[in-house]
């Protein structure tokens, strides 16, 4: 088994996870529930402009969004890569689904993991399926409100 190295940073704000210990184990979790070993995740907490100048230049995309997976995996069996999420949007979306930040926060932060674990969300079935395992996998996580 590949230990999991998952590293966090900020860019252009003042932002820190709380627990990463905790944190990186239900990351883990979720890729062995997966049947991956994860090589080395980082997650990179941003601002809205900096996530938009991303989705601009890497995929085309003239919106702003609240995570973007890029996936540097070599092997089909291990997960890599890096998930930028924007803080600014993750505060907006709890607001409007009236969850916690660190609710919606945790769902950002499987959603970017499932991403690079293969799922994906751009038909209607592919979205209820990529809710069911966040949802199943936030239940995991002990304190998540």
């Amino acid at each position: 088994m590949t230990s999991a190295n998952i590293n966090y940073f900020s860019q252009n704000i003042n932002f820190s996870i709380n627990d990463e210990n905790k944190i990186s184990e239900w990351l883990h979790l979720i890729s062995k529930s997966e049947n991956f070993n994860l090589s080395e995740i980082n997650y990179i907490f941003c601002n809205d402009n900096f996530l938009y100048s991303l989705n601009i230049e890497y995929l085309n995309h003239n919106t702003f969004t609240d995570v973007i997976s890029f996936d540097f995996s070599e092997r089909t069996d291990q997960i890599a890569g890096d998930i930028y999420i924007s803080i600014e949007r993750i505060s907006e979306n709890a607001n409007k689904f009236n969850k916690t930040i660190n609710n919606e926060l945790f769902r950002v932060m499987a959603h970017g993991l499932l991403h690079l674990l293969g799922y994906s969300d751009k038909t209607k079935s592919e979205k209820l399926l990529m809710t069911k395992k966040e949802d199943y996998y936030l239940s995991l996580l002990k304190n998540n409100k």
